[in-house]
Order: C-alpha cells, then structure tokens, then sequence
C-alpha cells in the first residue's frame, strides 16, 4: 500500500509527495549519469580511432622510406618498422569496433596480424601456410597490444629466415588459457630451426630482444627449441590495469 498524505500542523501535505519528489530526484541523477557514461564512451572511441589512425599515416610514412631505400638491409629495417606499428594500428582498431571498449577478440586480432604479415613478406609468404588455433578470450589493451608485437616478431622471424630459398612449410600459432588465470602462447615452424651460434637469452638481433622486453612486460616467461624447426613458448597472466583516483 502506498503512503497516504499527512496534513501537517501548518497545512502542508507530507508523505506520498516527498516519496514522488525523491524518486524523481533519482530518476535524474540516473539519467546524468547514463548520458555521462554515453559521452565518455563515444569519446574513447574517438580517441582509439584517432590513433589508429596516427598510427596508420606512421605506416605510409615508414613504406615510403622502403620504397626509396638505398639497399635491402634499410628496405627490412623499415618493413619490420612497419609490422611493428601495424600491430598496435591493428589493436586499436580492434577496440573501437567492440562493444567493450577496455577488451578486444584475440582470435580476431592475431589473425588480422597473420593476414597483413603473410602479405607483407610476400615472397615467403607464398610458400608457407600460417595455421592459427587461438581461443575465443578477450584480453584488455595493455596485455593485447605486447602480445600482438611478441606475435608479429616470432612470425616475422620465421617468415624472414625459417625457409631460405623458397622452401615451402608451415607456421602454428596457438594461444588459449591454461587455468588459473594463466594463458600460453605457442609459436611453431617447420623450418631450418635456430643457429647453434644465437645466445637466445642475451640475442643479438632486435626482434628477440623485443620478444624477451614484451615478456618481461607481461611479466610470463619463454623458451626456445630451435632443432627441426623452431618453437617459442610463452607463459604469460593478463597484467590488470590500475585506475588512477
């Protein structure tokens, strides 16, 4: 049953009004707060759009500088740029296509990454079949985008050096969750394998050495088998990002 109105001493009703004029209040405090939370999210839309496409004109940029490079040494150096930065272009743009605008498909993402790399090193590329077995998780930015720029320097690594002189083979890539808010990351090739000259803890090339700082960074661990082919194992947690007050 509702509450009836009182008169008061003074003749003022008091009750049911009062009960009316706090639902009402409430009612539009929850209506600011839904268009607040509206602007916020067409904001960081914006925002991850924007640098999508920064990160884009940066790629033009760096395919310019290839095309205009003097040998084959500065025309890998700003490929492997390139990559580098499509990774991140590619993860952004994952994030402001998705509902969730903090977590984006990982499935999706590595294969738009496999896609642009098999097209990228296309003289290879022909030659070799990238199989990808990803899990249907979603992982925030600051986890996905280390792990797509650990991806994008295994597969091309592998591209680059793993079928010499138009060898066919194939590249695995698995990634699922193994319990315990764990997951791991497997990045196989049926290819020459590693040299038994390449320190893989302390290597020389800027591509390893990038794999092992995006580790660290996701605070996991990897090994290396290099003999009949070369397999990569990463053990990694999603790194939760703290909110500032």
């Amino acid at each position: 049953m509702s509450p009836r109105p009182v008169c008061d001493a003074l003749g003022n009703y008091t009750g049911s009004f009062a009960v009316i004029t706090d639902v009402t209040a409430l009612k539009a405090a929850e209506e600011q707060i839904r268009a607040s939370l509206r602007e916020k999210e067409v904001l960081l839309r914006e925002i991850h759009h924007r640098v999508k496409n920064n990160l884009q004109v940066m790629t033009s940029l760096l395919r310019f500088h290839s095309r205009h490079a003097k040998d084959k040494s500065q025309v890998d150096m700003f490929n492997d740029a390139e990559n580098r930065v499509r990774s991140m272009a590619l993860g952004h743009e994952k994030l402001y296509r998705t509902q969730n605008l903090a977590r984006f498909n990982l499935c999706e993402y590595v294969q738009s990454l496999t896609s642009h790399l098999t097209s990228s090193y296309c003289e290879t590329g022909a030659n070799v079949t990238i199989h990808s077995d990803v899990a249907q998780v979603s992982l925030g930015v600051d986890t996905g985008i280390p792990l797509g720029f650990i991806i994008t320097e295994l597969v091309s690594n592998s591209l680059k050096h793993a079928f010499p002189a138009d060898r066919k083979g194939e590249i695995t890539i698995r990634l699922g969750s193994t319990g315990d808010q764990e997951f791991e990351l497997l990045v196989n090739d049926n290819g020459v394998g590693i040299p038994g000259d390449v320190d893989l803890e302390n290597p020389a090339s800027m591509g390893l050495q990038l794999v092992h700082i995006f580790v660290r960074q996701l605070r996991g661990t990897v090994e290396f088998r290099g003999d009949g082919g070369t397999a990569i194992r990463i053990v990694f947690k999603e790194i939760e990002r703290r909110h500032s007050a």
